[in-house]
């Protein structure tokens, strides 16, 4: 990993559409894995964020509302859009990671013909796919507000910033 990696994270507020997460930012290391992508998958399953998939961002907004989501940039770059339509662009590339709270919406707006990423998800708990629809709304608000914090980071482990900026 790479010791001088940034970290960054930002609240996203609810647009009416996409719900988000009030309690808990999006957190965003960069540059964490420039030195060893391909350390990726082995690093997440380490600290018990499983499933892993290899594959791309869907280029519409969707949402999980019953679990997190650890996105790793395995190569090529790409700007997402979280939040809604109105929501922050985030630039990645390979070597980045995006830890998504439960309710984060996100969509590849556009990508290098390479961008990929890993997923997974604490003890690899299975993700329902949602995109804008009142009428699952308040059930899936319910549902995000009792997905529970992670034990450890996706990236750290037992230590790292996950643990500190999500306390509910």
């Amino acid at each position: 990993m790479n010791v001088n990696s940034q970290v960054h994270s930002f609240y996203l507020k609810d647009d009416g559409q996409i719900p988000n997460n009030p309690e808990l930012p999006v957190i965003v290391y960069q540059g964490i894995f420039n030195e060893n992508p391909n350390g990726i998958a082995e690093t997440f399953k380490r600290n018990d964020w499983e499933g892993c998939w290899t594959g791309q961002v869907f280029g519409y907004q969707h949402y999980h509302s019953n679990s997190h989501e650890v996105l790793g940039v395995k190569s090529g770059e790409a700007t997402l859009l979280l939040g809604g339509d109105s929501g922050e662009r985030v630039e990645v590339k390979e070597g980045d990671v995006v830890v998504l709270p439960a309710g984060t919406g996100h969509k590849k707006v556009e990508g290098s013909p390479d961008f990929a990423v890993i997923g997974a998800y604490p003890k690899g708990s299975s993700s329902n796919l949602l995109e804008k629809d009142p009428g699952s709304r308040t059930q899936a608000l319910h549902e995000i507000r009792n997905v529970p914090v992670p034990e450890k980071d996706p990236v750290y482990g037992d230590e790292g910033p996950l643990l500190h900026k999500w306390v509910k």
